[in-house]
């Protein structure tokens, strides 16, 4: 039992940095303009298909070492995914940021839409996979069991922790990360002191998407397999991470997204595994009746 537990706590990790990643997107969206990004899971998506294109072309053209082929197809996908969050932003967004709160969500909703059936009509409805780029594993005897930790499961939570310490040192201390918690705090008063929003609203776009594009190279790593609807259950689960932790905090998009992929992970081993999309719907629900805010964020207050 201390074996399949062990396992399923690094199973959980592994897919919760993942999550946390994804959720990271969502929570600098609604912290910088208040409204939700329903696209960033379809971002994801794209991304999933552009890692396994870069895959590919970067071994059509011999490159085989795992450093330059990873390192290749990070920035490939890193700099595309960018290019599609300044677009969503444009068109989806910028027109309504003076509309309703409804207007931009049918609209995010609609985009949505749009990039599964464009991904589906260019790239074909069939499940896409990708082989294996890094093969072996540790294996640590606990109890009358063993955990095994595959070096591609190492890497991912590698590569989500130096992902989330880069952007955590990009917001906190560099000039651009001063401006975004400028805008977050007051968008008309950042504006009069000489801020340009709607380069830093583009900028939070960009940042979002390239933490999607690295979810989603890693966890094309993990699981090899995708499609086009790849984006909608993860997008929704990473949502779910983001109110968890408390929706506009960076720090509770990752808590939000280690807790939901652990509690999962342990949901699984001990029930049936097809209903561990149901535990975490569930928790959606749950979270939004009994504490809205999440665990890291604070009550909205309306200043009359």
């Amino acid at each position: 039992m201390d074996g399949i537990f062990l396992q399923q706590m690094v199973n959980g990790l592994t897919l919760g940095s993942v999550y946390g990643l994804i959720a990271i997107g969502y929570t600098m969206v609604y912290g910088i303009i208040g409204m939700i990004n329903f696209a960033h899971g379809e971002v994801y998506m794209v991304s999933a298909y552009l890692a396994a294109i870069g895959l590919a072309v970067l071994s059509f053209f011999g490159v085989e070492s795992f450093p330059f082929l990873i390192l290749g197809t990070l920035i490939f996908t890193l700099v595309v995914t960018g290019v599609y969050g300044v677009v969503i932003e444009r068109i989806a967004y910028k027109p309504l940021r003076s509309s309703t709160r409804l207007a931009p969500l049918i609209s995010a909703i609609g985009m949505s839409l749009i990039l599964q059936n464009y991904v589906q009509l260019s790239q074909g409805a069939r499940q896409q996979g990708v082989p294996t780029l890094l093969e072996g594993a540790l294996r640590l005897t606990v109890g009358s069991g063993f955990v095994q930790l595959t070096y591609t499961k190492l890497f991912i939570l590698a590569a989500a922790f130096v992902g989330m310490a880069v952007l955590t040192y990009l917001i906190q201390y560099t000039t651009l990360g001063r401006m975004c918690r400028a805008v977050q705090q007051d968008r008309k008063m950042a504006s009069i002191l000489g801020v340009n929003t709607d380069r830093i609203i583009s900028s939070v776009f960009i940042i979002g998407a390239a933490m999607a594009a690295l979810a989603g190279v890693l966890i094309t790593m993990n699981y090899g397999t995708f499609d086009f609807y790849a984006g909608f259950i993860i997008g929704i689960k990473a949502f779910t991470a983001a109110v968890l932790g408390g929706i506009g905090s960076l720090p509770g998009a990752m808590l939000g997204g280690l807790i939901l992929g652990v509690s999962e992970s342990q949901f699984a081993s001990m029930a049936n595994s097809d209903f561990k999309d149901v535990f975490s719907f569930s928790l959606l629900v749950l979270i939004l009746i009994f504490r809205p805010q999440g665990l890291l964020g604070r009550p909205h207050v309306t200043k009359v």
